[in-house]
């Protein structure tokens, strides 16, 4: 979890790929811990073909299948389709906008939104703006995006900086020192 914490979490994401991992792996945590979902995220790449979105889009139901027997991953039914119907909502905002970055990055005018909460206790489950995309992706046909997996997928990707004001990720660039990743 830190060298998820020190190298990933909360920086700005505008690859596609990446931003459409991160969506599946929201999702596949909804109810459970992210550390579950981490431990399988290796599983969930070699599942879901790379994350490749446009793969992903063509599975039919031997495939779902396949991957509800698959122990790497969590085989739920409902997140399993799920993905495969984001899959294909993905293609259609990328269509529209040029990418899904364009089309998410929009909702913070291009740059994270920095908050620094003192403590967890300051940190929101949802706020008006993941309310806000939340039915925007369901209206789009998203699945498993309500509005508390909305703002911890805006945390992930960087839309929203979260680090804790005493976090060296909440220092200025240049003015923290880095923690080495274990």
């Amino acid at each position: 979890m830190m060298r998820y914490h020190d190298e990933e979490w909360g920086r700005p994401v505008r690859d596609d790929r990446k931003l459409f991992e991160f969506l599946i792996l929201e999702g596949a945590q909804a109810g459970l811990s992210w550390a579950t979902i981490l431990k399988r995220r290796e599983g969930y790449r070699a599942a879901f073909d790379g994350f490749d979105a446009a793969k992903v889009a063509r599975y039919d139901a031997r495939k779902i299948a396949a991957l509800l027997a698959d122990p790497e991953i969590i085989r739920n039914r409902l997140k399993v389709a799920g993905a495969v119907k984001n899959a294909r909502a993905f293609l259609a905002v990328q269509a529209e906008f040029g990418s899904f970055a364009e089309f998410l990055w929009r909702w913070v005018d291009g740059k994270p939104r920095v908050n620094r909460p003192k403590s967890m206790r300051d940190l929101p489950a949802r706020t008006e703006l993941s309310d806000a995309l939340s039915r925007e992706l369901k209206a789009r046909e998203f699945t498993f995006v309500g509005s508390t997996i909305c703002y911890a997928f805006m945390q992930a990707v960087g839309m929203v900086n979260d680090h804790m004001a005493d976090c060296f990720l909440a220092k200025p660039a240049g003015k923290g020192v880095r923690r080495k990743a274990r």
